[in-house]
């Protein structure tokens, strides 16, 4: 009889252990995934940004993923460059804006502006805004408060890509820092 009390006693020990080191390591990487979506990358070429709905980490400038799952196409963005650097949000932090461009195997290259805020926990990326496929950025520079003017210039409506782009065009955008969207001035 005592033999079996021991024998419960040392199963009902075994479970809660078990269980212990369950919710240990599960709470730990359920931890570790929402620090990792509250702190920031150390600068803007390690942040993660939105482009056309996809989630895009660069590392050291770079960000190269499959365009499908298994695929050999690969969806590849990169710095480009043609920063302004400017306090976006007031925190007294100099944050930055800056273009980025995206290949995605074919002949097209596609441009974005973004933003980065430097937060107390590091930079956290903008939604990308498009600029256009094969386009020629020319200069990105800072307008009244916080309006980030980017010129650059592109083909005539109806042209073909073989055209060299002869238009120049600019836009004017503001970022919200609390949707992270940069949103057209017009």
């Amino acid at each position: 009889m005592i033999m079996k009390i021991f024998k419960e006693i040392a199963i009902l020990i075994l479970i809660t252990v078990v269980l212990a080191l369950g919710l240990s390591f599960y709470g730990f990487h359920l931890f570790k995934n929402i620090s990792k979506n509250i702190i920031g990358a150390q600068d803007e070429k390690n942040a993660t940004y939105l482009i056309e709905g996809r989630k895009i980490t660069l590392i050291n400038g770079i960000s190269e993923v499959p365009a499908a799952p298994g695929s050999a196409s690969k969806i590849i963005t990169r710095y480009f460059g043609n920063e302004v650097r400017h306090d976006f949000n007031g925190d007294g932090r100099e944050d930055v804006a800056f273009l980025l461009t995206q290949t995605m195997g074919g002949s097209g290259t596609f441009y974005y502006v973004v933003a980065a805020l430097n937060t107390s926990s590091g930079y956290v990326g903008s939604e990308a805004v498009l600029l256009g496929d094969r386009i020629a950025p020319q200069s990105t520079e800072m307008g009244n408060g916080n309006t980030v003017i980017v010129n650059y210039v592109d083909r005539k409506s109806g042209e073909s890509f073989i055209v060299a782009p002869s238009v120049g065009k600019s836009i004017w955008l503001v970022l919200d820092p609390n949707t992270m969207k940069l949103n057209e001035v017009l």
